[in-house]
C-alpha cells in the first residue's frame, strides 16, 4: 500500500443514484406538489453549458408569456421568476377538477453561475417554449496564447 486512499469512481455513482433515491423517497407525494417540485426537480426544468465565449442558461417555461419573466443576477446568482396561469377556460369555478398534470403559479428558480460569467454582458430572448439567457464570459477567464520571447 502507498497510504493514499483510492475511491473507485463507480463508488462514486453509486453514492449519487443512492442519494437520488432518497430524496425520490422522502419527497412530499406527487399529488401535494407545488409547480416548484415538479417530477425530478425544480420548475422550470434548465439546461446548463457553455461555449468558449458563453455560459449558456436554456429554461423550458411553455405557456409563460415571455414579459412576464423576471430575470436578475446578483452575487453571480441567475434568478428566474415568474408565474404561469392556470389553464382552466373561464367559468371554471363550477368544474370539479380531479386530475391536473399541469402546474400553475409562481415560480422561482436559482441558478449559481460559474465564475467566469460576467453579469454585465447578458442577452435573453424566448421562442417556442424556451427561454434562452447567454452570459459572456470574461475576458481574462478565456485562454490565450503567450509568446515565449528567445
Amino acid at each position: 500500500m502507498n497510504g493514499s486512499l483510492r475511491i473507485p469512481t463507480d463508488m462514486l455513482a453509486e453514492f449519487d443514484r443512492l442519494q437520488q433515491q432518497l430524496r425520490r423517497v422522502f419527497s412530499p407525494s406527487y399529488s401535494s406538489r407545488s409547480i416548484r417540485a415538479t417530477g425530478h426537480g425544480e420548475f422550470p426544468p434548465i439546461t446548463l453549458g457553455s461555449t468558449p465565449d458563453t455560459v449558456e442558461i436554456l429554461a423550458y417555461v411553455p405557456g409563460i408569456d415571455p414579459k412576464s419573466v423576471e430575470l436578475s443576477i446578483d452575487k453571480g446568482l441567475l434568478v428566474l421568476a415568474g408565474e404561469r396561469q392556470t389553464s382552466l377556460p373561464e367559468g371554471a369555478d363550477r368544474i370539479n377538477v380531479y386530475a391536473q398534470e399541469r402546474f400553475a403559479g409562481p415560480f422561482r428558480r436559482v441558478v449559481s453561475l460559474p465564475e467566469e460569467a460576467d453579469p454585465t454582458r447578458v442577452n435573453a430572448s424566448y421562442r417556442e417554449g424556451f427561454l434562452r439567457v447567454s452570459v459572456g464570459k470574461r475576458e481574462s477567464s478565456k485562454p490565450r496564447r503567450i509568446e515565449v520571447q528567445a
